[in-house]
């Protein structure tokens, strides 16, 4: 009995050291990577001298040597590549697109135009009247107008969506769909407005998907300025527009996830991962969109292993492929990971630009987060705190292998992500030092918290 007693008298006494002994560290952590971080160099070396990284591209397999070299450098346990097959998406040329009637008057205005990732070329310049509609509920409406036209969907962000990955997801569907939603009532062509709520002119590309059911017609993003011109002029009156692409597919490249490990002292084959994606788009450095992912990653065991800090768990660093067209990159490490039995109890990816830190969304069960919430009082400081829902597109498949591993994501401030988000402003100027090292220290936190206390 007297032991019990002195264990209920003890234990909030031992709870607060253990909290004092966290908080010492996350400072040493944090202190080691503000004054010696190596992330920011590591970026101007990624989008300076490889530059855009394109799935299946040149550039994106140097990228990877690039990344093995560099995490060896930092005498990781173990750094090993992961082979997987990627898409091989060219853009083949000089995108396309202008207005050349109005309203029966012949006019030569050009627009900024970028044809959307994995968009089929529009085999020679294509015309149309242009028919431009809000919504899909629109495009419904006028079915019957759609034959033979080019379809402008109005894709702009919600401005009243604060959050502004809610507003990206809401406008993303038309570029994802778009096309073929467009081409299933006979339209020759699509333009989209970028998802972006920059005030300029630079078009954005990323990602769209065929349905296989209809013509593969083509799709372009328009930059934010032209496409508020056309859309207005558009509902005065008569539009004819022009357009020509060039995209096509080679067969699929080979292409490596990149992966280092520290061994776990404890537990060493439970596994958290840590990752961001190599790849970009060909029409920029990728400096946010993921260059700053992967740095942070590397900054993570560059710094473990300045401190020599011995994890409990096992710590992966992944330098993912192809999260840009495909997915393949993300699929194949969990692919590997069901292969070999693996367990895997926490990953955290970085893919959402490196601005100031915010949040480390988490998603777990309610009971998990509730522990987890915990712990804000030792990230507040370094200017985070612990929500609900987290994740990323390369660490998701982990949940197709084990439903209970957790999840989570960095979130940085996002007000400004869209301006440069698949646009040819996302290079390495638009990255500022502090903000990026900012996020690797909360990123560093977050891990060594989970490796001292685990997810349960």
């Amino acid at each position: 009995m007297r032991r019990i007693l002195l264990f209920l008298f003890c234990a909030p006494f031992m709870v607060q050291a253990q909290g004092n002994n966290d908080s010492v560290y996350i400072k040493k952590i944090a202190d080691e990577i503000m004054s010696n971080g190596k992330a920011y160099d590591l970026l101007r070396q990624l989008t300076k001298q490889i530059g855009g990284r394109l799935a299946g591209s040149p550039q994106q397999q140097n990228a990877a040597i690039w990344g093995k070299r560099n995490m060896e450098a930092m005498n990781a346990d173990k750094v090993y590549m992961q082979p997987c097959k990627t898409p091989s998406w060219q853009r083949g040329g000089k995108d396309f697109a202008a207005v050349v009637n109005v309203n029966g008057k012949a006019v030569n205005q050009p627009l900024a135009a970028l044809a959307l990732g994995n968009s089929l070329g529009s085999n020679g310049l294509i015309e149309g009247e242009l028919l431009a509609v809000a919504n899909f509920d629109e495009l419904e409406a006028r079915k019957d107008e759609v034959k033979g036209k080019i379809v402008y969907f109005h894709s702009m962000f919600d401005p009243t969506i604060i959050q502004t990955f809610g507003a990206y997801g809401k406008s993303g569907v038309y570029r994802g769909t778009g096309a073929s939603r467009a081409a299933k009532y006979g339209a020759i062509g699509v333009m989209i407005h970028s998802l972006s709520s920059a005030p300029d002119n630079a078009p954005h590309t990323g990602a769209m998907s065929y349905d296989n059911n209809y013509p593969k017609i083509p799709a372009v993003a328009l930059g934010p300025n032209d496409a508020k011109e056309l859309y207005a002029r558009a509902k005065k009156g008569t539009i004819r527009v022009q357009m020509q692409t060039y995209g096509y597919f080679l067969p699929d490249a080979d292409e490596n996830n990149v992966v280092a490990e520290i061994k776990g002292s404890e537990f060493p084959n439970e596994i958290i991962t840590i990752g961001g994606h190599l790849d970009s788009w060909d029409v920029n450095e990728g400096a946010h969109d993921d260059g700053a992912g992967i740095v942070q990653t590397m900054e993570l065991l560059r710094t473990f292993k300045a401190l020599n800090y011995m994890p409990k768990h096992t710590i992966r660093f992944v330098l993912f492929a192809n999260e840009e067209n495909g997915g393949k990159g993300g699929a194949k490490y969990a692919e590997l990971a069901k292969l070999n039995n693996e367990k895997h109890v926490f990953a955290l990816e970085s893919d959402a630009g490196g601005f100031t830190p915010r949040t480390l969304g988490i998603t777990c069960s309610p009971a998990q987060l509730t522990r987890f919430q915990n712990w804000t009082p030792l990230l507040k400081p370094y200017g985070t705190e612990i929500t609900a829902g987290g994740g990323g597109a390369d660490i998701g498949p982990l949940k197709t292998i084990d439903p209970n591993v957790v999840l989570s994501g960095l979130s940085p401030d996002s007000q400004r992500y869209f301006d440069l988000h698949h646009a040819k402003t996302d290079v390495f100027e638009n990255v500022n030092k502090r903000e990026l090292l900012l996020g690797a220290v909360n990123m560093a936190a977050l891990i060594y918290l989970v490796d001292q206390h685990g997810v349960k």
